[in-house]
């Protein structure tokens, strides 16, 4: 009988103009820790870590934003939602419209944009 294969994790890339202003986003508004950066100075791609989850970062030139660029949506499963929304609320990372709602897909969830207009959705199951 052969083995199957196992799923383990998934290490989405986002799409930034700026690495380094994103790792300052999720590092200082958003609680995460840089993992790597492919340079120290000037780097272009990078991984970001908080809990379980690692997000990396991909620099894409300006003139992609602006032909239409389609950015990325993330939904991640999230522990103590309520007080991570609090910490985020904090930091006032929020669109004025961002709360905290029970779906009818029976999550508990609240999402927002980062910098570049990617779609970040935090949730857990009721």
């Amino acid at each position: 009988m052969m083995n199957k294969g196992h799923l383990h994790q998934i290490h989405p890339i986002l799409p930034v103009q700026d690495v380094v202003e994103a790792l300052k986003y999720y590092v200082n508004k958003l609680g995460f820790s840089i993992a790597f950066a492919d340079d120290s100075k000037n780097p272009t791609y990078a991984g970001i870590r908080r809990d379980d989850v690692e997000i990396h970062l991909q620099r894409h030139d300006v003139s992609e934003w602006e032909s239409g660029f389609n950015a990325a949506m993330l939904r991640i499963v999230t522990q103590n939602i309520d007080d991570l929304f609090e910490e985020y609320k904090a930091q006032e990372v929020f669109h004025k419209n961002t709360s905290l709602k029970e779906t009818a897909w029976q999550t508990r969830e609240f999402a927002f944009y980062d910098l570049y207009k990617n779609g970040l959705t935090f949730y857990t199951d009721i």
